[in-house]
């Protein structure tokens, strides 16, 4: 597996070689449209709805980015991505920017070329048994089948884990969470382990959720978080500052619905440079005065795309946890405008 790994690095690393020195807000204004590589599917995060319109969490970054550098959070071509794939194809250019529950590690920040921009979700990884089996631990899970998405830091952790606590299992690989969920349900394996919020975004769509427990170790940190490629900062710049204008938004209070009325009328110094109607901030970074406006109101501040898409109240049910603002006992924190 560790060769696999290498192989991959080599390709990935020639293919980050040769678009480093593109100026990608030059492509994408020119195309007239963001290309964002997303899952092939998961609920809350990033799934096709009944009309083929891709909604969730992290889809609704992309429409953030497109409406920060286009003006128009339609303006996105979404491009479904493997654990296997997602880095060729940011690597290759297929896609401007990742945001797939992708999880930042030194290897992919370094040795694969790309940058990571931010955290917009800290998870841990998980697992998830059928609640006939008995288990309320996964320390009872020696000898069990686990299906385990293949190119992932999951895959690497349940090795280690497994190997710390003197246990034995036999992987049972799968490449898409859609494929997981198939042979989760139809008992092709006992387990199965990936980040905890997609365990809970999984099991919101199973017919009876409650016949699946998610049991309590948290066995990894899994700080996800849209990534770009090397070398080209200033695009980097673009993606990490509008995640940070989301996340600075919530914590002052602008939100979708009052972002222009805040535009006009607030005191405030740093949600006025926020908004582009004091400072040269839009010019720093090549965009328009109202980038961080525009963002917003595609479809409102962090919190706001957190609890329509994964929170307490969406099917899928997450706490804020971690993630609550640091102002509010979490450690979600962004650099100040000014």
């Amino acid at each position: 597996m560790r060769t696999t790994y290498a192989i991959g690095a080599i390709t990935i690393a020639g293919f980050a070689a040769g678009v480093a020195s593109a100026a990608t807000l030059d492509d994408v204004k020119s195309a007239g449209e963001l290309k964002c590589g997303v899952s092939t599917g998961l609920a809350g995060f990033s799934s096709p709805d009944a009309d083929g319109k891709w909604q969730g969490f992290d889809v609704e970054f992309c429409r953030a980015v497109a409406a920060a550098v286009l003006g128009d959070p339609d303006k996105v071509k979404f491009v479904p991505t493997t654990g296997k794939t997602r880095f060729t194809a940011l690597a290759s250019g297929e896609v401007d920017v990742l945001a797939r529950n992708t999880t930042w590690t030194f290897s992919r920040d370094t040795d694969l070329g790309f940058e990571f921009v931010g955290v917009n979700y800290y998870d841990g990884q998980g697992f998830m048994v059928p609640a006939s089996l008995g288990v309320t631990s996964a320390k009872e899970l020696s000898g069990a089948t686990v299906c385990i998405q293949t190119g992932t830091t999951t895959e690497l952790n349940l090795a280690d884990y497994f190997r710390a606590n003197g246990m034995e299992y036999e992987p049972v690989p799968i490449e898409t969470n859609a494929e997981a969920q198939q042979k989760y349900l139809s008992e092709a394996c006992d387990a199965y382990t990936t980040d905890r919020s997609g365990l809970a975004a999984t099991r919101a769509t199973f017919e009876t959720p409650s016949d699946h427990v998610l049991l309590p170790e948290i066995i990894s940190k899994e700080p996800l978080g849209p990534l770009v490629r090397h070398g080209d900062n200033e695009w980097g710049d673009i993606v990490r500052w509008t995640l940070n204008a989301l996340i600075s938004a919530e914590e002052l209070g602008v939100t979708k619905a009052n972002a222009e009325e805040m535009a006009a009328s607030s005191e405030n110094p740093e949600i006025r440079r926020l908004l582009g109607v004091e400072g040269d901030l839009g010019a720093m970074i090549g965009l328009d005065p109202k980038w961080a406006l525009w963002a917003i109101q595609a479809n409102g501040n962090y919190g706001e795309l957190f609890n329509k898409n994964i929170g307490p109240d969406s099917p899928i049910g997450l706490d804020r946890g971690l993630n609550a603002l640091w102002t509010d006992g979490g450690i979600l924190y962004s650099p100040p405008f000014r």
